[in-house]
This record gives structure tokens, C-alpha cells and sequence, in this order.
């Protein structure tokens, strides 16, 4: 069983084009968008008809993409034409790191190549491999994402994991467990109802829609939503910083908030931590045009009135409201996320007892009085001199 948008993205080296599902319109409609070269790849991931997980792959498609227009070239014009490709497809959204992760690591494959032809063969071969490796580790990321839940745990989940999302409805049937799932709509491209709602029910998931008001009412109420109380928050994060910042769909930190005010944990899922942000203040948020706040899909919802918005497409969770961070390689407290890069990838981590599952009888703490043990609690507002970002 798959989803529609497990491969969204599609290389089609034959016919010279990098194919992108238009997300921005799916599932209403099922439309394509054919890049034929890098910069219309870049702007593809510019404009948002791909997101999350799938900027990587047309990153990545788009440097293949670069190396078939590079043939018969002299090795120095086409290094310069694929570096400028990377730049493009690297810089096209700047707070999502995978892009950029993905372009230096085939550009780095490429420069001991001594012609043209061997240039072009190894950008092919890597730009192939960092898709594969991504997928395995998302597999991976589920796995160490499982190991933190009950045995049939409720989660609520915000924005659009993709590859993180797939990785762990794999692993929890691997493992003869299943998920009951609350997802949030996410304002304003409404990816929650349109992408993660619809590949849970493709994926025969059990998921609940709600809107983004309504997490906190979700976390708090003792019979919660579905067939139960909530037991986590689970998202995934576009970067996390070294010292556990965690970088996602701006309303991230809301729920983070209010997951921790009500005593239940919440878990970020990344790949690996971002060893070039020390601190979530060195992530550059993306200000996206205020306009697509006053409408919906291109539908104006704000009254014509109204002619100010303000749209910051992520926001910062501190790490002081981060339960545990999964990534690749096990799951870390926070102010230890970097350990990630001393451990062992082919170890498998000891998974740990099973939390006891939330239950009407015993909801979480209506005061902000009982936090998990991994997390400094603080009234929310922080005090006026610190920044949230």
C-alpha cells in the first residue's frame, strides 16, 4: 500500500524534464508541473508546488537534470553551469536545509571528475543516491520516532512530514502497531487537510481533521479527539539547531506551547540536526508574501477591506518545550541533539519501555504544574526581553 505523494517528484532522464505533482492544487486536481531546466526547477520549490520532503527531490532531480544539459561542454564551462544550477536550486526556499544539504553533497562528488563526461556520471549517480539514502533514513527516523510512543498512541500532528510521515506509518506496521491520528489544517496552503489527511486515509490510517485553533483545545480536553486523549505531538521539523531549536510550519511552537502546558510530550522528527545553525536565532525564517494570508488557494477570504497581513512560514520552537528529538541515528534530549553525529548510523538504538497511553480517566494536568522531565517549563509569554524566534 502507498500514497499518491511518495513519489511526487519524478526524473525522467529519457525525455530530459523533472516532473512535480502541483501540491498546491492536489487532491482536487491532479496536475504536473515539467521543469526543463534547473531554474525552472528552482522555481517550482519557490513557489510551492512542492514542499517539505519534496524541495530534496527536485533538488536533487534538478542536478541530474544540470548534468544531462551539461554534456559536451569543456569540464570548466560545465562546472560553472552546474554550480550555478546548485546555487539556484540550493537558495530557492532558505529555511528548508535539505536542498542545500543535498546540492554540496553532489557538487562535492563531482570535483575530483577529470572530463566532462565523467563529471556528468557521477553528478547522475549521487543526485540518485541522495534520494535513496533519504527515503532509508526516513525509514530509520520512524523507527526511533516509535520507540518514544504507547503501544496504539493518538498523536496530533502539524503541516506536512511527507518522507518523515511515510517513514513512520512503515515502521509502526512493521512493528504490528497502528496510529490514530489528529491532523491540524495548516493555514494557509492548508497542507494538514489536503496532503496529510488524504495520504493517512490512501495509507488506511485512522485520522481525525482539525483546524490549527483548535490544538490546544485538543491537547486539553480530557476525552480528546477521536477515541481518545491525545498522547503526543509529533511533527516533523524542517532544521533543528544544535542546541535543540526546532524550525517548522509556522504554529509548530503553538502547539508545542500548549502540549506542554497540559503535560504531554512533544517530539520533533528530523533527519539529522543542521551542524551550520548553533542556535535556532542562526535559521533564517522565510517571510512569504503577506497577500497569501487573506486568501485560501486563491480565494480571497479576508474582507477587501484589509489590505495588511503578515506571513512568516515558520516559526522557532524553543528547546525548553521539545519533549525528545528523533533523528536517523535514535532519539536525543534536546541539548543533546548533536551527539547525533557520534553516533553510530548502523547501530540500532535499545528502544525504551513503552509510555502508559493517555486515558479519560486519567487526562493530563489542566495546570501547567506537571511537565515532562525533559523540559524547563516557563509560563508562556517568555519574558519581555527574550525572543521567541
Amino acid at each position: 500500500m502507498s500514497a499518491t505523494l511518495e513519489n511526487s517528484v519524478v526524473f525522467d532522464e529519457s525525455a530530459g524534464v523533472v516532473r512535480i505533482l502541483d501540491r498546491r492544487v492536489f487532491p482536487a486536481r491532479v496536475e504536473w508541473v515539467d521543469a526543463t531546466t534547473p531554474d525552472e526547477v528552482a522555481a517550482a520549490i519557490r513557489d510551492m508546488v512542492t514542499q517539505s520532503s519534496g524541495p530534496l527531490y527536485a533538488a536533487t532531480a534538478g542536478m541530474g537534470l544540470a548534468a544531462l544539459q551539461v554534456r559536451g561542454l569543456p569540464l570548466g564551462e560545465a562546472r560553472t553551469a552546474l554550480g550555478r544550477a546548485g546555487r539556484a536550486l540550493a537558495t530557492a526556499r532558505p529555511t528548508n536545509a535539505h536542498p542545500r544539504d543535498a546540492v554540496a553533497r553532489i557538487l562535492a562528488a563531482g570535483r575530483d571528475a577529470d572530463d566532462t563526461d565523467a563529471l556528468v556520471s557521477v553528478t547522475l549517480e549521487t543526485a540518485a543516491a541522495v534520494d535513496r539514502d533519504y527515503r532509508e533514513a526516513s525509514l530509520r527516523l520512524g523507527r526511533a520516532t516509535l520507540s518514544l510512543l504507547p503501544e496504539s498512541p493518538r498523536i496530533l500532528t502539524h503541516c506536512w512530514a511527507d518522507a518523515y510521515l511515510f517513514g513512520l506509518v512503515a515502521a509502526a506496521r512493521e512493528a504490528g502497531r497502528e496510529i490514530e491520528w489528529i491532523a491540524t489544517e495548516t493555514r494557509p496552503y492548508l497542507q494538514g487537510a489536503r496532503l496529510t489527511a488524504h495520504s493517512l486515509r490512501e495509507l488506511d490510517q485512522k485520522v481525525t481533521l482539525i483546524t490549527d485553533g483548535m490544538a490546544a483545545a485538543a491537547l486539553a480536553s480530557p476525552r480528546g479527539v477521536g477515541s481518545g486523549p491525545i498522547d503526543a505531538v509529533v511533527t516533523a521539523a524542517d532544521r533543528v539547531a544544535l542546541d535543540g531549536s526546532v524550525v517548522n510550519k509556522v504554529g509548530t511552537l503553538a502547539h508545542a506551547a500548549a502540549a506542554a502546558a497540559f503535560g504531554i510530550p512533544y517530539y520533533a522528527m528530523v533527519e539529522a540536526p543542521d551542524p551550520g545553525a548553533p542556535t535556532g536565532a542562526d535559521v533564517v525564517i522565510e517571510d512569504r508574501d503577506p497577500r497569501e494570508v487573506l486568501e485560501v488557494l486563491g480565494q480571497r477570504t479576508a474582507s477587501p477591506l484589509v489590505t495588511d497581513a503578515w506571513y512568516p512560514a515558520f516559526d522557532v520552537t524553543p528547546p525548553r518545550l521539545v519533549t525528545r528529538i528523533a533523528t536517523s541515528r535514535g532519539t536525543f534530549a534536546p541539548a543533546n541533539v548533536g551527539e547525533h553525529f557520534a553516533t553510530d548510523p548502523d547501530a540500532e538504538a535499545p528502544a525504551p519501555a513503552l509510555r502508559r497511553r493517555r486515558s479519560p480517566a486519567e487526562p493530563a494536568p489542566v495546570a501547567a504544574t506537571v511537565q515532562p522531565d525533559t523540559i524547563a517549563f516557563r509560563s508562556v509569554p517568555a519574558s519581555p526581553d527574550e525572543d521567541p524566534q
